[in-house]
């Protein structure tokens, strides 16, 4: 059973890929890309899989790109952040998928499906068209203002204004072009879902946006790092697995 993983999350990655070994000794990992443009590229050269674990939300945009571009005959397992209701109307048509953060029980539920449909799985092409249209209609901004805290009230700060949010002591903030910093009362997994193609989620602690980029530079270990143009803020390092993307994304 040979298996490509579509992770933009390296330790994410590598977490599922011991998982899935754990759980299906018999399987081969054959490639783990990390971008919409590097599967394309792979698929356009490699045979199809027989199995395929594909995160949704990458940084250069959603998985199901890949799919519209490169004709995909095997099964796919999508695993997502996503809450399951939302895919719910989707889950007759083949597809399975994993809510994160994922555990043995559901990478092997997951496996046992693959096997039963083995035979006679075929994806429905208008299903997944169908899926694509609704979460490219989630990967734009769903509202143009964030709610924010800040002493005793809640503020409304545009998405426009804000250059970055991070995480700091467990804790996520945002910080204006102007310098403000508020803490906000969602996950970067959530705020990801909010912010569209302005923001680029650079690594596990920030999401920022394109104009808040001043300068990036090659830093150690093939990484850049990337000053914003924020007296407050600290450079954002970017890792070599995202390197190229983010640079792409830069572009605009």
């Amino acid at each position: 059973m040979n298996i490509v993983i579509i992770e933009d999350e390296s330790l994410t990655a590598e977490d599922l890929r011991d998982t899935i070994m754990e759980v299906a000794p018999e399987a081969t990992i054959v490639k783990i890309v990390s971008s919409v443009k590097t599967a394309i590229n792979y698929f356009q050269q490699q045979p199809t899989p027989d199995l395929i674990f594909s995160d949704i939300q990458l940084g250069d945009g959603l998985s199901f790109e890949i799919f519209k571009q490169v004709r995909i005959s095997c099964p796919i397992i999508f695993c997502t952040a996503y809450d399951e209701h939302a895919l719910a109307a989707f889950e007759t048509n083949g597809i399975h998928y994993i809510l994160k953060p994922f555990d043995t029980g559901k990478v092997s539920e997951a496996i046992e499906k693959f096997k039963k449909l083995k035979a006679s799985f075929k994806v429905e092409e208008d299903s997944l068209n169908k899926l694509v249209a609704l979460l490219n209609h989630r990967q734009e901004p769903v509202q143009s203002s964030i709610l924010v805290y800040h002493q005793d009230k809640v503020i409304p700060i545009k998405l426009q204004d804000i250059a970055v949010f991070y995480i700091k002591n467990e804790v996520t903030h945002l910080c204006t072009f102007d310098n403000k910093i508020y803490y906000i009362n969602k996950t970067l997994d959530e705020v990801q879902q909010l912010c569209g193609s302005n923001f680029y989620r650079a690594n596990r602690q920030h999401i920022i946006n394109r104009n808040a980029v001043k300068e990036v530079r090659h830093a150690q270990a093939r990484k850049v790092s990337v000053s914003l143009s924020l007296s407050s803020m600290e450079e954002v390092v970017i890792s070599k697995e995202k390197m190229h993307d983010f640079l792409e994304w830069l572009k605009g």
